[in-house]
């Protein structure tokens, strides 16, 4: 099949039209627009009602997502990244779930002017991962250097179709190897790709994906239509209802995010917000992740430098700030997009997931690649560090890093999990499997250094697990003592 009939199936209007109103889709651009002319410092009582609201779990309206916005109070700022932080640790309690990136290939039919992968870019090498190459690539994932996730990226093209997707992901899920005192095997795989018809949805459900992500990049439909020229990727409606399709399917977990840089990064928060607005009405479900990468250079891609909306470090900052307070039970993805420096303070703010070991060139992992080398990546990476450098980093600031992926195969998902999540109940899960997953990967990967800090945080975390649930402790002792015995992949 040529590629210009290809991309000319991708789009089913009837599975766009079915979820809008009339026609109209949920992101009313007139009235977020009106919203922010709005630039007057809001009533610090109002903030404080809105602060209770988030921590009560509860998911913030576009009106009072406006109101943080135009906060500018030095005093309330603070704090809101104590509330952000409180919000974490209702939610989430004290642990970073780590992940990789995979990218499987970088042939795309659309020409987005912000990507290194855009059709037309001529510099860039481009190349799809065959089966056993990306085996080679897993086992270093999972066998050198110690990921039980990933997040597997996809270009929109028919040689990265779905059907390469769910062979990919088998492949994956196939590989196990043999480490240091257990083995190295992935066991949740995040799926980063094109906007998908419901019986290719339907597809991935079967395989057994984890999070289904579809960015908008950005909710201004003027801007979408500037920065989308031509391809598939062109239609900003048949993106928008990614994960309406997704849902709908059966695939319980999805994600959001927008490009930051790209517009206004307030429409975007409100975007974002609308976003997981809809899909709870829709659905009774929201976001499982949000993700908020900012614009980063990319080989031949002029436009980077060009854009009216960069996103100054500050401006950042309170982004995932309120992010943090608008929808609290989600999990929040901050990439090595960004530096050592921005990662280790915004931590701090209520952030869930970190990827660390990031290679994004295709094949960098098994090449060994120790450089950046543009003309094989998306864009450039800004934060280097090993996993092992990053979770000594994080155990150093009170946190355990979490490899559990057992909620996903007890059911905890979609629907479940966000009772769960804006009870706080869910922590309790993750508190102790993150501790049975901590030492499982101090056992098998952590140098001497980093396993003796990530010993400490272990240690005062099954004393609070005592103190917090006497009636589970002996259970906890059980499988941690099994663990150190050589036992693998033990959860509640």
């Amino acid at each position: 099949m040529l590629i210009s009939e290809w991309v000319s199936q991708r789009i089913k209007y009837d599975e766009i039209e079915k979820y809008t109103d009339n026609g109209k889709d949920f992101i009313d651009d007139e009235y977020i627009e009106n919203l922010l002319k709005d630039d007057s410092e809001p009533d610090p009582k109002l903030v404080k009602d809105i602060f209770s609201k988030a921590l009560s779990i509860q998911t913030l309206s576009l009106e009072d997502t406006a109101v943080l916005i135009r906060l500018k109070d030095p005093d309330l700022i603070e704090e809101m990244k104590d509330v952000a932080k409180k919000i974490k640790i209702k939610v989430y309690d004290n642990r970073i779930v780590t992940f990789a990136p995979l990218y499987m290939g970088n042939l795309c039919v659309n020409n987005c002017l912000y990507c290194g992968f855009r059709s037309e870019n001529s510099i860039i090498k481009r190349r799809v991962l065959t089966m056993k190459e990306i085996e080679e690539e897993v086992k270093v994932l999972c066998g050198e250097i110690g990921h039980k996730r990933l997040i597997v990226v996809y270009g929109e093209h028919p040689s990265t179709d779905v059907n390469y997707i769910a062979k990919s992901l088998e492949t994956i899920y196939s590989v196990k190897v043999k480490v240091r005192n257990g083995y190295g095997q992935i066991r949740r795989v995040n799926v980063n790709a094109a906007p998908m018809q419901i019986k290719e949805l339907e597809i991935l459900r079967d395989i057994g994906i984890g999070t289904f992500q579809v960015f908008q990049e950005t909710y201004n439909k003027k801007t979408y239509s500037y920065v989308h020229p031509k391809g598939v990727k062109a239609n900003y409606k048949w993106r928008l209802y990614s994960m309406h399709r997704a849902l709908e399917a059966g695939i319980d977990d999805v994600g959001i995010g927008a490009l930051f840089g790209l517009y206004d990064w307030r429409f975007e928060v409100l975007g974002l917000v609308s976003h997981a607005i809809e899909l709870e009405k829709k659905f009774g479900i929201g976001p499982h992740t949000v993700s908020f990468p900012r614009l980063e250079p990319a080989a031949n891609t002029p436009f980077v430098k060009e854009t009216r909306y960069r996103v100054s470090d500050e401006d950042f900052k309170k982004i995932i700030l309120i992010l943090r307070l608008a929808i609290p039970y989600t999990g929040m993805i901050l990439t090595a997009r960004e530096s050592k420096e921005i990662r280790d303070e915004v931590v701090e703010y209520g952030i869930t997931q970190m990827d660390a070991s990031t290679k994004i060139g295709i094949g960098a992992y098994s090449d060994r690649m120790t450089e950046q080398e543009l003309e094989r990546q998306q864009f450039e990476i800004g934060d280097t560090r090993t996993l092992d450098e990053l979770i000594r980093d994080l155990a150093k600031k009170g946190y355990i890093t979490s490899f559990c992926t057992a909620g996903y195969r007890c059911g905890r998902t979609g629907s479940s999990i966000m009772e769960l999540l804006r009870t706080g109940k869910e922590g309790v899960f993750c508190k102790l499997n993150a501790v049975l997953t901590f030492r499982e990967w101090l056992l098998d990967f952590a140098t001497k250094e980093t396993e003796d800090i990530g010993l400490n945080i272990i240690k005062k975390e099954l004393k609070e697990i005592e103190v917090r649930f006497p009636e589970i402790y002996p259970k906890v002792l059980e499988y941690y003592r099994k663990v150190e015995n050589g036992e693998r992949d033990l959860y509640f």
